[in-house]
């Protein structure tokens, strides 16, 4: 666990953790219309988004908390470059993902699903970005992926990275995985998120995190600790 003797204790599981808001971070993965809003592309390939409402008010919770402590944010947008550019055909992703493989075999629709400036790639309105927080795009599950969040985090002496959003076995936890091996303290905030798929996904999901990875709390108890 790490330990100084003045931050706030996060009582999570397996066992507390002792917070320090000046080196911890908010990554937020995909809270976009695609993955949270009915008539979305996780819907329409056949996932229950039932849940996603009460997600959205948990990364609200956990917004209104980090805000209030100055702890910085970092949002990440799922979806590809307009052009296809950023996933070319012999890329292992244009086969596994999801919306690639929904637009092949969908081929009247107008245009990719999950793309740079569509309905679908866009953050839903109750979790916009306030100014100066960090927004970056993503092609690949991880936030850490082809992108800036790992020097963003260093330049800012950040060890800690508490991870929302969805879906937590997908993004959530590929992001969890990737911060534990380039040694951040890695966070799920276990009702900030929900899985694509079943709830014994969820379950399996926290149990990774919490034995092999880092360690599981809920918005309430991170609101209670930065408090204290």
């Amino acid at each position: 666990m790490a330990s100084t003797s003045v931050n706030p204790v996060l009582q999570a599981r397996p066992e507390p953790f002792r917070l320090n808001p000046d080196r911890c971070a908010i990554v937020v993965n995909d809270m976009q219309n695609a993955f949270c809003s009915p008539g979305g592309y996780l819907e329409r390939i056949g996932f229950d988004i039932s849940g996603a409402r009460q997600v959205i008010e948990a990364v609200g919770r956990v917004f209104g908390s980090a805000r209030g402590a100055g702890i910085p944010i970092f949002h990440f947008q799922n979806g590809f470059a307009r052009d296809l550019s950023d996933i070319p055909e012999n890329s292992p992703w244009w086969f596994k993902s999801p919306a690639m493989r929904h637009f092949r075999q969908h081929p009247e629709l107008a245009e990719p699903i999950l793309v740079e400036g569509s309905w679908d790639f866009a953050i839903v309105d109750e979790l916009s970005p306030r100014p100066g927080e960090v927004v970056i795009r993503k092609s690949r599950p991880s936030c850490f992926a082809g992108t800036s969040l790992d020097n963003h985090l260093r330049a800012r002496g950040i060890d800690t990275v508490c991870v929302v959003g969805i879906a937590s076995n997908v993004g959530v936890e590929w992001t969890l995985r990737e911060a534990v091996s380039k040694e951040y303290f890695a966070i799920l905030v276990r009702d900030a998120t929900m899985p694509a798929g079943p709830d014994e996904v969820q379950r399996t999901v926290e149990h990774n995190v919490e034995n092999f990875i880092g360690w599981t709390t809920t918005s309430a108890e991170f609101a209670a600790a930065l408090s204290r």
